[in-house]
């Protein structure tokens, strides 16, 4: 058989069909066709995106792929307010985090992070961790109708994942509203989605959720702003209950 197909030179050569022969072309024959409508990162075996905003053939909206780059280890460049800078074979990543992260790598020369990235039409964002178990709870975050990376983090940046599992578990969204900021609807819509999933055991932490809302609303009395007393409340040991010892103990942080 004659090779015709306008992929080839034109050619007598006889050749043979066989299916190890045609597999590729045919794979390069479909890239080939619809080059017009779709734009191919990195490769074809990794990710490809349609120019219009559509993924195999549906209206898309902002999709992740966490997989593609799941850990990092580096150099730390720099660090700047919401990101840092993390040098890796000699390629700076962009690397999103809390405020959590970053403080713990203020001064440190290397950095170990699990990270997700996340993919949009038009923009790689990649957003870093400490632990596993943060990168697992920003994911499953992610899996709440409306929540976006950046309000998953903004999540993340302001308790701690005991203190989220516990008043998710709980069903206390008056608690993610008043103490960690997020708003009532997108708070209540993290409970009824995540309330099954947290997992049990956390139940023990209720008593200094309560005591956060009044220490919260104490310490903002006293003239500190909502982020100072998040970030003090949030270094304070759970075992110390009570609001009056969270108060106190979140003001000892303060003025340290």
């Amino acid at each position: 058989m004659l090779a015709t197909d306008p992929l080839f030179e034109a050619s007598a050569l006889p050749i043979s069909f066989t299916e190890s022969f045609t597999a590729p072309l045919v794979r390069k024959l479909n890239t080939r066709r619809r080059s017009e409508a779709r734009c191919a990162f990195f490769a074809d075996d990794v990710l490809a995106m349609s120019r219009d905003g559509t993924r195999n053939g549906r209206s898309s909206q902002p999709w992740y792929h966490s997989l593609m780059i799941s850990h990092l280890e580096g150099t730390v460049h720099s660090t700047h307010a919401g990101f840092l800078i993390l040098s890796v074979g000699g390629v700076g990543y962009k690397v999103a985090t809390t405020r959590e992260t970053l403080a713990s790598l203020k001064g440190a020369k290397s950095a170990s992070l699990w990270t997700h990235l996340a993919v949009r039409e038009d923009v790689l964002d990649l957003y870093g961790f400490n632990t596993e178990e943060e990168l697992r709870f920003f994911d499953m975050l992610l899996t709440v109708p409306g929540i976006g990376p950046k309000s998953a983090l903004a999540v993340l940046d302001i308790a701690s994942i005991p203190t989220l599992r516990s008043a998710i578990s709980a069903g206390n969204a008056s608690y993610l509203t008043n103490v960690s900021g997020i708003g009532k609807k997108t708070a209540e819509k993290i409970v009824l989605e995540l309330k099954d999933k947290v997992g049990a055991g956390v139940d023990s932490r209720s008593a200094s959720l309560k005591g956060d809302e009044e220490a919260l609303e104490a310490m903002r009395a006293l003239g500190y702003s909502q982020t100072e007393a998040r970030d003090a409340l949030r270094k304070v040991p759970a075992e110390v209950e009570k609001s009056a010892q969270r108060l106190r103990e979140a003001l000892r942080i303060l003025g340290s």
